[in-house]
C-alpha cells in the first residue's frame, strides 16, 4: 500500500484549517468505532444478567470493569502519548482493543462471568488509549477558540456509533421475538459480534499504520518549558473538569445501563428486552443530533453557558423521569440524550485549554475520570436493588448538579491559570 503523505510538522493554530481536513476525517472513524463498542454494554448487561441470573449490582460490574480500565490505564496512556506521539498511541489503542474483543470467544466457550469481565477490561484499556490520543489531537487541529465546536463535530460521529450500536446489538444479542427462547440460556450470541469488531479494529490499525498524521508541535515538551514547569494541580479548570467528566460519564452511563430494565417496568412501558434495546438508539440518537447542532452553535455560544444550560435541562428531565410514569416517563428519559450531547467534548475542551505542552498529560487526567462510568452505575444498581429502579435515577441527577456548577464557574477557574 502506498503511503498517504500529510506529514507536515507545524505548531497548533499556525496553519489554515485546510491542512487539517484529512486528519480530522481519518479520526472520525475512531470516534464512531469506540462509540459503537462502548454502547454495546447497554445491551450486553441485560443479556448477561439473564444468562447468569445476576442482581442489578452484579450486572453493573460490566460497566465497572469497562470504565474501571480508564482509571488504571489513563495515566500510563498519557505518558505513552507524550513520549511517542498521538499516532503511536492510536495504533496501540486499536491493537489492544482488538485483543479484548478476541477474548470474548474463550469467555463464551468457558461460560464464566469473570472471563467476560476480563475481556471487557482489556477492550476498554485499548479504548482508553484511543481516547487519550484522539480527543486532544482533534481539539488541537485548528483554532483554540473553535476547539469545542470541532470536538463536538467529531463526537457527533461517536454518537452515530452509539445510536447504531443498541439497535445492532439488540438484534445480535437478543435476536427477534421468535428466536429469543432458543438463545435465552446462553451467551453464544455475544461471540460473533465481538469477533467482527476485532477484525474491524485490526483493519483500521493497518490503515492508520500507513497514514502520516500532522504533528502538534505546541504539545511537545521542548516548545513550552514555562508551562511544563508548572503542576496541573495549579489548573483549577482542569481539576474541576476532571470531577465534571467523572460526573458526566457516570451519569450518562448509569442512565443508559438501566434503560432496558426501566422500560420493562409495568408502570413505564412493560416492554420485552429486544424491543426496549431498540429504543436505546433514540437516547444515543439524541446525543448525535445534539452534537451536530452543538458544533454549529458553539462557534457563537460560550462553552461554559452551553454546559450549564444542558445540565439544568437534564436535571429537569430526570425529575420528570422519577416522578411520572407511562409515556411521559419514557420520553423524558430518552430526551436526556439530546442534552447530554455536547457535555463530554465541551467539558474536555475547556478543561485542557491553555495547557500547552501539558495537554497530553491533562488528557490522561480527564480520561482517568471516565472511571465515573464504573462507579456511578454500581451505586445506582445498589439503590435499584434496595429501593427501585425509578428512584435510583436520583443518583445520576446529583452528578448533573455538579456539572451545572462547573459550567457556571469554569471561566473564573480558567482565569486562575495564566
Amino acid at each position: 500500500m502506498s503511503e498517504i503523505n500529510t506529514n507536515q510538522s507545524f505548531a497548533v493554530n499556525e496553519q489554515p484549517n485546510k491542512n487539517y481536513l484529512f486528519p480530522l476525517t481519518a479520526m472520525t472513524t475512531l470516534f464512531f468505532l469506540w462509540g459503537f463498542i462502548t454502547v454495546l454494554n447497554d445491551v450486553l448487561i441485560p443479556r448477561l444478567k439473564g444468562v447468569f441470573d445476576l442482581s442489578f449490582f452484579e450486572a453493573m460490574l460490566v460497566q465497572f470493569c469497562f470504565f474501571g480500565a480508564y482509571f488504571i490505564v489513563s495515566i500510563p496512556a498519557g505518558i505513552l502519548v507524550k513520549q511517542f506521539g498521538y499516532k503511536k498511541g492510536i495504533l496501540t489503542g486499536l491493537i489492544v482493543a482488538s485483543i479484548g474483543c478476541m477474548l470474548f470467544y474463550p469467555a463464551v466457550v468457558v461460560h464464566e462471568y469473570w472471563l467476560f469481565l476480563s475481556a471487557l477490561f482489556v477492550l476498554a484499556a485499548g479504548v482508553t488509549v484511543l481516547q487519550v490520543s484522539a480527543n486532544p489531537y482533534v481539539a488541537a487541529l485548528g483554532s483554540e477558540k473553535t476547539a469545542s465546536s470541532r470536538l463536538n463535530l467529531a463526537q457527533a460521529l461517536n454518537a452515530l456509533g452509539t445510536t447504531v450500536g443498541p439497535y445492532v446489538g439488540g438484534i445480535l444479542f437478543f435476536g427477534t421475538a421468535g428466536t429469543l427462547a432458543a438463545s435465552a440460556a446462553t451467551a453464544e450470541s455475544v461471540k460473533v459480534p465481538y469477533l467482527m469488531l476485532a477484525g474491524a479494529l485490526l483493519l483500521i490499525a493497518i490503515i492508520f499504520a500507513f497514514i502520516k498524521l500532522p504533528e502538534i508541535e505546541a504539545h511537545k515538551e521542548e516548545n513550552n518549558t514555562a508551562i511544563e514547569s508548572r503542576s496541573l494541580t495549579q489548573a483549577p479548570h482542569l481539576t474541576m473538569g476532571v470531577l465534571a467528566i467523572f460526573c458526566y460519564v457516570g451519569g450518562e452511563v448509569a442512565i443508559g445501563s438501566f434503560l432496558v430494565n426501566y422500560f420493562g417496568e409495568a408502570h413505564i412501558a412493560g416492554l420485552e428486552e429486544h424491543t426496549a434495546a431498540a429504543l436505546i438508539s433514540y437516547y444515543w440518537g439524541g446525543a448525535m443530533v445534539g452534537r451536530f447542532i452543538g458544533s454549529v452553535l458553539l462557534q457563537k455560544i460560550a462553552p461554559s453557558k452551553a454546559i450549564a444550560f444542558n445540565a439544568f435541562s437534564i436535571i429537569a428531565l430526570l425529575l420528570i423521569t422519577i416522578f411520572t410514569q407511562g409515556d411521559v416517563a419514557l420520553y423524558s428519559v430518552l430526551a436526556i440524550g439530546l442534552f447530554n450531547s455536547i457535555m463530554f467534548p465541551t467539558i474536555f475542551s475547556v478543561a485542557i485549554e491553555r495547557l500547552g505542552s501539558l495537554t497530553s498529560k491533562g488528557s490522561g487526567w480527564l480520561c482517568l475520570a471516565i472511571v465515573g462510568g464504573a462507579l456511578v452505575p454500581l451505586l445506582q444498581g445498589f439503590i435499584a436493588d434496595t429501593v427501585n429502579i425509578q428512584q435510583s435515577f436520583f443518583v445520576p441527577m446529583l452528578c448533573y448538579v455538579f456539572i451545572a456548577w462547573y459550567g457556571l464557574n469554569v471561566v473564573r477557574l480558567a482565569n486562575k491559570w495564566k
